[in-house]
């Protein structure tokens, strides 16, 4: 009879041991559940991070874009306003004749003087001058054309007078050049 006690033992230690195994199981499960779940934690935590990261860089060259569009191009009302007085003073030097000249040497060269201090502070701050010429071709980019006209000796596209000339700031049209264009056929 000994040996039946023995047996229920063995098997209530072999039992108590399955269910300790068991319950360990179930607590490892649990555990590698809870890592699962800090490790995607981690990972979304990581990924947020990093858009984060990537929007602030993001910011920064655009704050820095526009930083330098503000250096290169703040100035382009101001500029687009003084065109009109370096046209003026163009039209009143050109239109001096010779007998005004003499007589008025000093008040001619004075204007002249200010324009060049004008195309100066144009050139300091990357204004230049679009200055086309009698026969180039028509570059609607740069220029606009005010008349069309059939003038015998030119092609179509022609430009056959310039009646302003156009400006730049840096690589942006402040003004396009005013002119005729022939529309001869070919």
């Amino acid at each position: 009879m000994a040996e039946p006690k023995n047996d229920d033992f063995l098997d209530d230690i072999a039992d108590a041991e399955a269910e300790e195994l068991a319950a360990q199981t179930e607590e490892f499960d649990d555990a590698a559940l809870e890592l699962d779940a800090v490790r995607a934690e981690r990972d979304q935590f990581k990924d947020r991070f990093m858009r984060a990261l990537a929007d602030a860089e993001n910011a920064r060259k655009r704050g820095d874009k526009a930083r330098r569009e503000a250096e290169q191009y703040g100035g382009s009302k101001l500029a687009r306003d003084m065109l009109p007085v370096f046209d003026n003073m163009k039209r009143a030097v050109e239109s001096a004749t010779d007998e005004q000249k003499e007589v008025s040497a000093a008040l001619i060269e004075g204007v002249e003087l200010t324009m060049r201090a004008l195309l100066g502070v144009f050139e300091k701050h990357g204004i230049r001058i679009v200055s086309p010429e009698v026969g180039d071709k028509f570059d609607p980019q740069v220029h606009e054309a005010m008349f069309e006209a059939p003038v015998p000796g030119t092609k179509a596209g022609d430009i056959i007078q310039v009646s302003a000339e156009g400006f730049m700031l840096h690589d942006r049209l402040l003004r396009p050049a005013q002119v005729g264009v022939s529309s001869t056929p070919a």
